[in-house]
């Protein structure tokens, strides 16, 4: 059973969740839009209020030795940060590094990930969810568009990105 939890960017599990991201990017970025630029993310970035980091663990991989006993195998991450706000005064989170392992694809993560951000998201006050990704990610693009995402005009300068894309949400009252 999945598991979300956040942790600081800079924490053990989303460190090796980050470096398997980025060595797949690296590996996998086109070659004829140069090589892939890394950005490493900060851990003020993605703390309330300013955003949110999330892993996701699953009990039952522990349980079956694949991780140390009593502790949960991270399967995935990631994270909303807040940017700008729109023209109109939109209050805008964009969700970052979001990454499954190859291993645990294929098991609807990706979409409960996302969902996941969101939420986070909602709860920090957001209008609007917006995204990057590069058309060469297909999976991505499709999950993107299976879960409400439509494209938008760019609305950063991000070099490894070809596709933009922003999802509505009703920001919700913190939970005291």
């Amino acid at each position: 059973m999945p598991r979300f939890r956040a942790v600081p960017v800079s924490s053990p599990a989303a460190a090796d969740l980050l470096e398997a991201y980025f060595a797949e990017r690296r590996e996998t970025f086109p070659s004829g839009k140069g090589s892939y630029r890394t950005a490493s993310p900060s851990d003020a970035t993605f703390t309330p209020p300013a955003g949110s980091f999330l892993v996701v663990e699953d009990d039952e991989d522990a349980d079956a030795g694949s991780a140390e006993p009593g502790t949960a195998h991270a399967l995935a991450c990631g994270g909303v940060r807040r940017i700008a706000p729109t023209e109109e005064g939109l209050v805008r989170y964009e969700v970052k590094h979001v990454y499954v392992r190859p291993e645990a694809r294929g098991r609807g993560l990706g979409r409960l990930l996302m969902a996941a951000l969101e939420e986070v998201a909602a709860d920090l006050g957001a209008d609007l969810v917006v995204l990057d990704t590069n058309e060469s990610l297909l999976a991505a693009g499709a999950l993107y568009r299976a879960t409400g995402y439509r494209e938008v005009e760019p609305y950063n300068d991000n070099p490894n990105a070809t596709t933009w894309f922003a999802k509505p949400v009703a920001p919700r009252e913190p939970v005291s």
